[in-house]
């Protein structure tokens, strides 16, 4: 139980982070993070990392993809966690 939420705090600071990155590498014109793998990294249980570091970062946040879909994550994320619950799989 502990190493679950272990995971998911570094896996959602990572998700955070690199919503920071890509917004440094867009304004200093370098190689981008995907969108693609933006939104795979938040429904791979990093929605709120990523909703954060949208919001602190104000990146993507004009995009009506990310609108949609980075809190469709979160709540994706919340049901997976509340399945593990409920079927006593964790």
């Amino acid at each position: 139980m502990k190493l679950l939420i272990y995971f998911l705090l570094l896996w959602n600071a990572i998700t955070f982070i690199m919503m920071g990155v890509d917004k440094h590498r867009a304004k200093t014109d370098k190689t981008r993070i995907s969108e693609k793998t933006l939104l795979l990294s938040s429904f791979a249980m990093g929605g709120i990392g990523s909703c954060a570091g949208a919001a602190v970062f104000h990146h993507k946040t004009q995009k009506i993809k990310f609108k949609i879909l980075l809190p469709v994550s979160v709540v994706v994320n919340a049901a997976v966690i509340y399945g593990l619950f409920y079927f006593n799989i964790i």
